[in-house]
């Protein structure tokens, strides 16, 4: 480019001591040349992306071509003002409002730029990005970062010394950090959370405290979840980042075991106990087959002997549902196979009588 700009640059002088025609001429070049670079971006190169099987070439060739061809021109018109010799100020001006424009166009062309990847990478739901809800935090880090380069390069534009807006913004970043303390620590809390991902939207979870929920969204600053009543809980980040998360949707799978306890009377066919349990299991709709459901003897009671159905269901949300019928469908089949449910018995046994007097 250095080159280019010599020859353009001799080329002009040959053609006469006229400043302006010079400027002209420089002027001309560069905007004959962003034509030229212009139609190689969008002729050539949008023919080849037009053969792939991606919408995101094409989108980015389209997007590109218009800020190519305008930063081309813009440093044919800066040249062509230099050219022209004019006093420090009215140049210095002139040079700094062309900077400007090239500052905007490309600060419009990468927010555009960031905007189609963003949505590119949203149709991709299995995309990690995208399901533990990082991408919108990513996305909005990375519009603050090109707003603040976008204001450092206007100020280099400019000759405007930045170290004492550095230093300033610093001091005051040190107060409102102290002033801030608790919405920096879910802020924190939140990033962590999105980036190690112990939950993500729809996972059903248990919090330190006991609530019990869907997680409907995971902010910056908190985590909602609805519990099963259909109320809405808003839980700061900070106390989540710092408790213990049970994800019930965690794991291999989202399958959730459930168990269903029993005692039924000493002298029962433990046989016939365990085929009526796993009958009744294999009846319900919800039940799932694989893994299949299995009765386990775990001990014996002091009035019973205690076996416990164990079967998965699909979704942890219909835990209690799930647990509810089963429980009503055992004691009917339990009824109805006349294995007797007992209830605790004490023997009592009297040494002696007191005497009654007369």
């Amino acid at each position: 480019m250095t080159d280019l700009i010599s020859i353009v640059q001799r080329l002009a002088e040959s053609i006469g001591p006229n400043l302006y025609l010079q400027a002209a001429i420089i002027a001309a070049v560069f905007i004959v040349l962003g034509k030229v670079v212009d139609w190689i971006i969008s002729g050539i190169l949008g023919r080849i992306v037009r053969r792939s099987s991606n919408d995101f070439d094409d989108e980015f060739v389209t997007l590109m071509h218009r800020p190519v061809f305008l930063s081309i021109v813009l440093l044919g018109l800066a040249l062509a003002t230099r050219r022209l010799q004019l006093p420090t100020g009215p140049e210095f001006i002139t040079v700094g409002i062309l900077k400007t424009i090239a500052i905007f166009v490309w600060y419009s062309t990468f927010g555009r730029l960031m905007n189609l990847i963003a949505r590119i990478l949203r149709r991709d739901t299995s995309n990690k990005l995208t399901e533990t809800g990082m991408l919108t935090l990513v996305h909005n880090v990375m519009k603050v970062v090109l707003v603040a380069l976008a204001i450092y390069f206007m100020f280099l534009a400019w000759n405007i010394d930045v170290t004492a807006w550095l230093a300033s913004a610093g001091i005051v970043g040190l107060a409102l950090s102290f002033a801030a303390k608790d919405t920096l620590s879910n802020l924190f809390a939140g990033v962590s959370i999105i980036m190690d991902a112990p939950y993500k939207t729809g996972d059903f979870i248990i919090l330190e405290t006991g609530e019990r929920g869907i997680v409907t969204d995971i902010g910056l600053r908190s985590t909602r979840i609805l519990t099963r009543d259909d109320i809405e809980i808003t839980v700061p980040n900070g106390v989540i980042g710092n408790g213990k998360i049970i994800n019930e949707a965690g794991g291999p799978s989202e399958h959730h075991r459930i168990r269903a306890a029993v005692g039924v009377a000493y002298g029962s066919d433990v046989d016939h106990v365990i085929d009526t349990l796993e009958k009744v299991a294999a009846d319900n709709a919800d039940v799932l087959k694989d893994p299949a459901p299995r009765v386990r003897f775990r001990t014996f009671g002091d009035s019973s002997l205690d076996f416990e159905l164990l079967c998965w269901i699909a979704m942890p949300v219909d835990r209690g549902r799930v647990t509810h019928e089963l429980n009503c469908a055992v004691y009917k089949a339990l009824k109805a196979n006349k294995i007797e449910i007992p209830f605790p018995q004490r023997d009592l046994h009297v040494r002696s009588m007191p005497t009654t007097p007369g």
